[in-house]
């Protein structure tokens, strides 16, 4: 496949970076022996990982500004264009050795996400998206699942853990959705489960109280594919407010109708 300069420019960091972390991720299982160890070391190759990415994507665009998950917001002299950057999406996951996890880069202009790379390198799969060219995995075009009944759907949704998120809303979210679907799924990495909409293997996804890194590259990615992204409670940017909703037009307004009233 022929990509653009830019997505060439996003997925040589995003592999650069990904070998990194697929070298840390071996070193995980020698460290579960002790308390404090793999806590530390994970947090060390996230930060390790995101030097790279801002490394390898300043010097391609000098006047980028980057907004990453570690460092927070590094001003650029290009106001219009950002990076947003999760340089290891699924960290617990990764704490775990569960091979579920990624480097989530999306590039903004003047407020609009206009590409995005997401690359699990435990599996070696590499998403592409850019605006009005399509989504890819490995190069192979992707379209959102065409199901239109929702007892034939899977989707997948967040899952608040211990002092993160409304746990009683969520909790009635899950109860009205899963008296609907035919399976609910929980991976534990935000940019991958949009992701997986976006090449079908899942129907719809919805999450609350996530990030922008969380959220640019997947967001475009589904929109690429066919799929519709929103925030849950509004027609709003899901990117503003990060509460996510996914999925084809169908199962996309099926999950908005059952849990906006929710939340109310």
């Amino acid at each position: 496949m022929l990509y653009s300069a830019t997505i060439n420019v996003m997925v040589k960091a995003a592999r650069r970076a990904g070998r990194s972390l697929k070298r840390d991720l071996g070193e995980i299982e020698h460290l579960q022996v002790s308390l404090k160890g793999p806590a530390n070391f994970v947090s060390l190759a996230d930060k390790r990982a995101e030097e790279i990415l801002y490394q390898d994507l300043a010097k391609a665009r000098p006047g980028y500004g980057f907004l990453g998950e570690e460092g927070g917001v590094r001003e650029g002299t290009d106001k219009s264009h950002t990076w947003i950057v999760d340089p290891l999406d699924g960290t617990t996951n990764f704490l775990h050795g569960i091979p579920q996890f990624a480097i989530s880069i999306g590039l903004s202009r003047e407020g609009t996400i206009i590409a995005g790379v997401i690359y699990n390198p435990a599996n070696d799969e590499l998403y592409i998206a850019e605006r009005g060219k399509g989504a890819f995995l490995n190069d192979q075009r992707l379209r959102v699942a065409g199901r239109r009944k929702l007892d034939e759907c899977v989707v997948a949704c967040g899952l608040p853990h211990i002092g993160r998120g409304d746990h009683d809303l969520f909790r009635r979210e899950m109860s009205a959705i899963q008296d609907q679907v035919a399976g609910l799924r929980r991976f534990g990495a935000a940019s991958l489960d949009l992701a997986f909409v976006a090449a079908g293997r899942l129907d719809g996804y919805w999450e609350r109280n996530l990030q922008p890194w969380d959220i640019a590259a997947g967001q475009i990615m589904v929109k690429e594919a066919g799929g519709t992204v929103s925030d849950i409670d509004t027609s709003g940017d899901a990117l503003v407010t990060g509460h996510v909703v996914c999925g084809n037009e169908f199962v996309h307004g099926e999950l908005v109708k059952t849990l906006r009233p929710l939340a109310k």
